[in-house]
C-alpha cells in the first residue's frame, strides 16, 4: 500500500469521527498525523461558523488550532469535555490501545480521562491481535533519575531505551523524557498499565486501556466503526 493510500485512510477514518460532534461541544484534539486531519475539518467548519472549542493535548496540536480558527479551553476552565477525538499506534480486538509515540501520552491520557466519549481514528495498519505487535510503549519518565524508572521498567519484562532526537534526548511538552519499552508481546494490558503506574518517575505510559468507546478503522474498502 502507497503512502498516499494510507493518507486518505487516515483523513477518512478522522473525518468519520468529526460526524459525531455536535454544535456547542468541548472536545478534545488528539495529536499525531490521523487527529491532524480531525483538526483540519473542525476547522473548516469552525470557519463555517460552526460552534466548537478544543482542548488541545499538545502545543503543536494547539498551535494548528489557533492558525484554523478554533477557540480553545483549558482542562482548567472546562474539567468535563464531551468528546475526544485521537488516534492511535495500536488498538487490539478490545479496543485497547498504545498511544504516544508521537510523545503526547501524558496529555493525552488526561484529556481522555475527562472526556464522556473517546473516539479513536486509525488507519488498518494500526489494528492487531496484541498490543505491542508492532511498537514498543512509550514510558514518560523525569529525567531526575530516569535510569532507575528503566531499569524497573525493564524488570517487568522489556528491553527499555532512552528516546533520542537528532542526537539529543527527547524532551515531551513537559519537559520529561520517554522511555520506549518493547516487550515481545503485552498478555494483559490492563495489568501491565497499573504496574508501569506505579514505578517511582514514571509520569504516564502509553496503555490506554479501558479508554476507547468507539474506534473508526479506514481500509481500502471504507471506514469501518468498531464500539467496545
Amino acid at each position: 500500500m502507497s503512502p498516499a493510500d494510507i493518507e486518505d485512510q487516515k483523513k477518512a477514518a478522522a473525518e468519520a469521527a468529526v460526524g459525531l460532534v455536535v454544535e456547542g461541544m468541548v472536545v478534545g484534539l488528539g495529536t499525531g498525523s490521523t487527529a491532524r486531519y480531525a483538526i483540519l475539518k473542525l476547522g473548516e467548519l469552525a470557519r463555517e461558523g460552526f460552534e466548537v472549542r478544543g482542548v488541545p493535548t499538545s502545543e503543536a496540536t494547539a498551535n494548528l488550532a489557533k492558525d484554523l480558527g478554533i477557540p480553545l479551553v483549558t482542562l482548567d476552565e472546562c474539567p468535563r469535555l464531551d468528546l475526544t477525538i485521537d488516534g492511535a499506534d495500536e488498538v487490539d480486538p478490545h479496543l485497547d490501545m498504545i498511544k504516544g509515540v508521537g510523545g503526547a501520552l501524558f496529555r493525552e491520557k488526561l484529556v481522555a480521562a475527562a472526556s464522556k466519549e473517546v473516539a479513536i481514528a486509525v488507519d488498518a495498519s494500526k489494528l492487531v491481535q496484541r498490543l505491542g505487535s508492532r511498537v514498543p510503549v512509550p514510558v514518560e519518565v523525569h529525567p531526575f533519575g530516569w535510569k532507575v524508572a528503566k531499569v524497573r521498567v525493564e524488570s517487568l519484562g522489556s528491553v527499555a531505551e532512552l528516546r533520542m532526537v537528532g542526537g539529543e534526548r527527547y524532551r515531551t511538552d513537559n519537559d520529561n523524557y520517554i522511555l520506549d519499552a518493547r516487550f515481545h508481546a503485552v498478555r494483559n494490558a490492563g495489568q501491565l498499565e497499573r504496574d508501569l503506574s506505579v514505578v517511582p518517575g514514571v509520569v504516564e505510559n502509553g496503555l490506554f486501556v479501558g479508554v476507547a468507546s468507539i474506534v473508526f478503522a479506514a481500509d481500502a474498502n471504507g471506514v469501518k466503526t468498531l464500539r467496545r
